[in-house]
């Protein structure tokens, strides 16, 4: 157990911080690539028509049965589309799908932005300061904000889309939600105690 306490060690958490900051611009990059897929007609749905069910259809190409296909993305959400009366799926369905996948994308994307922030700090010896600490604190609520109000307003966008549109969508989400929102707890505790340490320590210096 002490030869794993030693990767708390300065040596080795300043260098792993540093490494987790990238990792965050990765993951940054990752989503925003992503949206811009999902934009583009790219993202994978179950597609009900005359014709056939699809499990891995997309807005973008007319064949949704092709051998081989890449650069595409997905949810964790299960999301089927009936097609209209031509089989064909209309705009305002695929952007209620773009706009669905970006509720999910972008607080995530200013999420790791603000975790980037906290690794920067460590990785330079800045631990207890009061930008780690609302930078934990707005990760925990980026967090919350995809576990709790996003997939009512996915269900939202799915209801306002299918009053305009012929082509129809069915959406079933939430699952994740426990695995999104503990986590998020977590991140606002750390919050609280990198603040309680500033608290201390400013009492510390005041009384010497």
């Amino acid at each position: 157990m002490r030869s794993f306490q030693k990767l708390a060690d300065a040596r080795y958490a300043r260098p792993a911080a540093q490494f987790m900051r990238y990792v965050c611009y990765f993951v940054i990059f990752f989503h925003v690539l992503c949206l811009v897929l999902s934009l583009m007609g790219r993202q994978t749905f179950a597609l009900h028509t005359s014709q056939g069910t699809y499990d891995q259809a997309i807005y973008a190409e007319e064949d949704h049965d092709p051998t081989s296909r890449v650069f595409t993305v997905s949810v964790n959400d299960d999301i089927f589309v009936w097609a209209n009366e031509e089989d064909q799926i209309e705009l305002t369905t695929h952007l209620a799908l773009s706009l669905m996948f970006a509720l999910g994308a972008v607080p995530l994307i200013f999420a790791y932005w603000f975790l980037s922030r906290v690794f920067s700090n460590i990785s330079r010896g800045q631990i207890f300061t009061e930008q780690n600490a609302r930078c934990l604190l707005d990760y925990g609520l980026m967090q919350m904000i995809v576990a709790l109000p996003v997939p009512l307003l996915k269900q939202l966008v799915c209801f306002l889309a299918n009053q305009i549109a012929d082509s129809r969508i069915s959406l079933y989400t939430g699952t994740e939600v426990l695995n999104t929102l503990i986590p998020s707890i977590a991140f606002l505790v750390a919050a609280y105690i990198i603040r309680y340490g500033i608290y201390l320590q400013d009492e510390v210096d005041h009384t010497l």
